[in-house]
C-alpha cells in the first residue's frame, strides 16, 4: 500500500514550548543513531559472553542491516530525529498510510527515558490518528519495557511474529476506553 508523506505530524505545542523538535534525519546523525540503536540492545546483549568489541561489531552490523531495510522497504517513511535544544534525544520513524499510521520505530536515549517524552509523543500520534480517522500500529518486542506503556495507551496485540507483537490502537476503541 502506498504511503503518504508523514511530514504533517509534528510534536505537540507543549513539547515544542519546552525546546523539543522533530527534524529530518541527516547523514551526520549516523554516530548518534548507532549509539541510540546500541542503547536499545544493551539489556539483550548483557548476558552474551562476547567482548565489548564483539558486541559493538554486532550492534554496528545489525544497525546497518536495519537502516538498509527501512530505507529500501518502506517507501514514504519519515525518518526524524527527536531533539531537545538542538541535542539529539531519540528518533521517530513514521509511515503514514491512508488508513493507518505505522510507527516503524520510536526510541530514546536512556537519559531521556522515563521523563514522559515518549508518552507525550505517542499520545500526540494517537490524537493525530484519531483526528484523521486512522489506526496507529507498531511492532513491539515481547521483552521491551515499553510494552506496558503501549497497553496503557490502548494498543492491543493482534498478531504474533517470533519475538514481536504486532499491536494497534483504533480511534473508536480508544474513545470507548476513555468514556468508560
Amino acid at each position: 500500500m502506498a504511503s503518504e508523506p508523514a511530514a504533517a505530524f509534528d510534536l505537540p505545542a507543549a513539547l515544542r514550548a519546552q525546546g523539543y523538535a522533530l527534524r529530518p534525519e541527516r547523514e551526520d546523525d549516523l554516530p548518534f543513531l548507532l549509539r541510540l540503536y546500541g542503547s536499545t540492545r544493551e539489556a539483550e546483549l548483557a548476558p552474551v559472553p562476547w567482548s565489548a568489541e564483539q558486541k559493538q561489531a554486532f550492534v554496528a552490523s545489525q544497525f546497518a542491516l536495519q537502516r538498509h531495510h527501512y530505507r529500501t522497504q518502506i517507501e514514504g517513511c519519515r525518518f526524524a530525529v527527536i531533539e531537545h535544544g538542538g541535542t539529539p534525544a531519540g528518533r521517530l520513524y513514521l509511515d503514514a498510510r491512508p488508513t493507518r499510521l505505522h510507527i516503524v520505530d520510536i526510541a530514546l536515549l536512556p537519559e531521556w527515558r522515563g521523563r514522559g517524552l515518549g508518552t507525550a509523543i505517542l499520545q500526540a500520534l494517537l490524537a493525530y490518528g484519531a483526528a484523521s480517522g486512522r489506526a496507529v500500529d507498531i511492532f513491539v518486542e515481547r521483552f521491551n519495557p515499553a510494552l506496558r506503556l503501549y497497553r496503557r495507551l490502548g494498543f492491543v496485540a493482534f498478531a504474533e511474529h517470533d519475538v514481536f507483537l504486532e499491536m494497534e490502537w483504533l480511534p473508536d476503541a480508544a474513545q470507548l476506553n476513555t468514556a468508560s
